[in-house]
């Protein structure tokens, strides 16, 4: 699995600001639903919803917040940078500036687990998530982010 086979161009944006957690999920789902066509309030909920068991703020300013949802038949993924970190309870307690949210079917196995291992993977590299926050463009941010992964180890 490849970050190109879960993210499309149009769901990778920069964002100003957001407010609060909830107000980041609302764009996220906002992309969401244009880009994917999910409804954006369940969305909003889901995401909330699974964000009241445990943060998904994983550290180094990245947060990684995700969702099952009817109507999918694949997992599918939103990615935001940030202008304005954003407090959103990460575990080392330090505000994010990149997020990246996945979607998935309710019924999926182990294809989301694979999504979301590969993502925390990629955003783990600090010089990965250097070249994000260097580059305001989301066509630029697209293509970093589905660069083929042997390149990026090189």
């Amino acid at each position: 699995m490849q970050i190109s086979n879960i993210l499309k161009p149009e769901a990778v944006r920069v964002f100003g600001a957001a407010s609060s957690k909830k107000r980041l999920f609302q764009e996220i789902a906002d992309v969401a639903q244009l880009a994917y066509g999910l409804p954006a309030q369940p969305t909003v909920e889901a995401l909330l919803d699974r964000e009241s068991l445990g943060p998904t703020g994983v550290g180094h300013g990245v947060a990684l917040p995700h969702a099952r949802l009817d109507g999918l038949d694949k997992v599918v993924g939103v990615f935001l940078k940030l202008d304005t970190p954003l407090e959103f309870g990460a575990v080392d307690r330090q505000p994010i500036d990149v997020a990246f949210a996945l979607f998935a079917p309710e019924d999926a196995g182990v294809e989301h687990l694979k999504a979301l291992a590969l993502v925390s993977r990629t955003l783990r590299e600090q010089s990965f998530c250097t070249k994000l926050r260097a580059n305001p463009d989301p066509a630029t941010l697209y293509t970093i982010l589905t660069e083929d992964q042997s390149v990026q180890a090189a």
